[in-house]
């Protein structure tokens, strides 16, 4: 498809055959190794097929060469080859930018600047979030009684069938692996004290929190992302209503008051799952079960529990109905940011556990 013929005037590259896309690979191969010394000559009047792959390659190496220095000349072009080009090249343009390739750590340094970037808006976000609720102490007439009796309804009621059945199902896991080890000691009574304590210490208000993050964290992020693709958000603004007022603060107050009523439930319901299983493995009934866990459970435990709640579902409402205003116009960030918000609360979640088993081991809790 490519003779090059070399005359003491000047070089012919004689073009011939079908130029078109699936066969110029071995024409741009043999014009990349190609380095004239001597003026150009382009004959392309033996070309049978011509797109407009061909004429792009034919002006790039014929505009590269002309770089060099390199005198060109084109010859033997007819009307097809004329209008295919008019038509490629109709209006003057730029070259396309190089496409660079990122390294890795150019990637990483671009998530992190985004991260600060995220964590500086969520920090703004609650501040006016407790600008508002300043405001809202200050006129309590403000404050949304009924939407937050329903949030806990909503939350807190309706989530007591999943909460119930994930804790007996820790509780019934805690107490099987526990029993394999124990027994091999003969101390099967200290099942009593590994349930009592890693339930109503950890167990509970954390699996509570993950499951409030997944059910109701969720929903949070997808109603106001809803409101907000329906732009009622802005019609609240426009009618002088701060969406703070009335769709952050309720589900914040709702979700605070329920989650220890919650953790309080899932203790109850995960002992029990541990009292089955060491009554059908271990023998051991639910009189010794209960007169055991009175003197192995101190009050402290399960105080530490409960106001771990509190924490735990004001992390998780901020970070989701944050997540909520971030829906833009389009149905696939409802799908997108509600992820995010699961993924966010789970994270807050157990890095504030995290830093409450720090903080109550430096205080010998």
């Amino acid at each position: 498809m490519l003779t090059i013929i070399d005359d003491p005037a000047h070089i012919t590259l004689q073009c011939h055959g079908v130029w078109t896309l699936p066969n110029l690979a071995a024409v741009a191969q043999n014009l990349e190794l190609f380095k004239p010394l001597k003026p150009l000559r382009w004959d392309i009047s033996q070309i049978t097929e011509l797109d407009s792959a061909g004429i792009a390659l034919l002006q790039l190496y014929y505009r590269n060469f002309e770089n060099q220095g390199v005198v060109s000349e084109l010859v033997g072009t007819n009307g097809t080859h004329t209008k295919l080009y008019s038509l490629l090249y109709k209006h003057p343009h730029q070259d396309a930018p190089p496409v660079k390739i990122h390294s890795w750590l150019h990637n990483l340094g671009r998530e992190g600047y985004e991260n600060i970037q995220g964590v500086g808006k969520f920090l703004a976000f609650l501040g006016e979030a407790f600008v508002l609720l300043l405001y809202t102490l200050r006129y309590p007439g403000k404050i949304r009684y009924h939407s937050i009796m329903v949030h806990i309804y909503t939350t807190g009621i309706t989530a007591l069938p999943i909460i119930g059945i994930s804790a007996f199902l820790i509780g019934v896991v805690i107490a099987f692996q526990s029993l394999v080890q124990l027994q091999k000691f003969g101390a099967d009574i200290f099942i009593v004290d590994t349930i009592g304590i890693s339930l109503t210490r950890e167990l509970a208000p954390l699996i509570t929190a993950i499951v409030v993050a997944g059910r109701s964290g969720s929903a949070f992020t997808a109603q106001i992302g809803a409101m907000k693709m329906t732009q009622e958000i802005d019609a609240m603004r426009t009618m002088g209503f701060d969406p703070f007022i009335f769709l952050v603060w309720p589900r914040v107050f709702a979700l605070i008051l329920v989650m220890p009523l919650l953790i309080f439930f899932a203790d109850l319901i995960g002992i029990f799952g541990g009292m089955v299983v060491a009554k059908a493995q271990a023998n051991l009934s639910f009189n010794e079960f209960l007169y055991r866990l009175k003197g192995a459970l101190a009050i402290k435990h399960y105080v530490i529990g409960i106001v771990k709640g509190p924490f735990f579902a004001f992390l998780i409402a901020m970070a989701s109905t944050y997540r909520g205003f971030q829906i833009s116009l389009n149905t696939e960030s409802i799908g997108h940011y509600t992820t995010v918000s699961v993924v966010n609360s789970i994270f807050l979640v157990i890095a504030c556990d995290a830093l409450f088993s720090v903080l109550l081991t430096e205080l010998k809790l």
